[in-house]
């Protein structure tokens, strides 16, 4: 497992955007930018179980990440990893950890219906 360094972490804790890339069931990437968050070497993701990046690594547990500082985008780390879990107990309060994080609310502000989960990723291979 690839051990996130203090560059790493800082991009993780910033309020810095990542590029989550997974394998559509045709083989293609797809690539959406997303909130990024970690507990200790573990990588986060927030979703809800029906988007598409969800569905992907569900068949695909193979992922890409790249982050960047938004305040310099040379500044910036790329993960490889695999998916190892999944967290469905705790995403709701996880969604609002991050609203807090990057909108400075205390609640996730576009709740619906929908079902939430935390993707848990292990890193293979960092470079930054």
């Amino acid at each position: 497992m690839g051990k996130l360094n203090k560059e790493v972490l800082d991009l993780i804790e910033g309020k810095n955007f990542a590029s989550f890339a997974t394998i559509d069931e045709n083989g293609y990437p797809h690539v959406t930018i997303t909130w990024i968050d970690h507990d200790g070497d573990t990588i986060l993701i927030n979703t809800t179980t029906a988007r598409a990046k969800f569905k992907n690594v569900k068949n695909n547990s193979k992922i890409g990440i790249a982050i960047y500082s938004n305040e310099n985008p040379y500044r910036s780390a790329y993960i490889k990893g695999k998916v190892i879990g999944f967290d469905y107990e705790n995403a709701d309060a996880h969604i609002d950890k991050l609203a807090k994080k990057y909108l400075n609310l205390d609640k996730y502000p576009w709740r619906g219906n929908e079902k939430r989960v935390i993707i848990k990723i292990e890193p293979i291979k960092i470079v930054s």
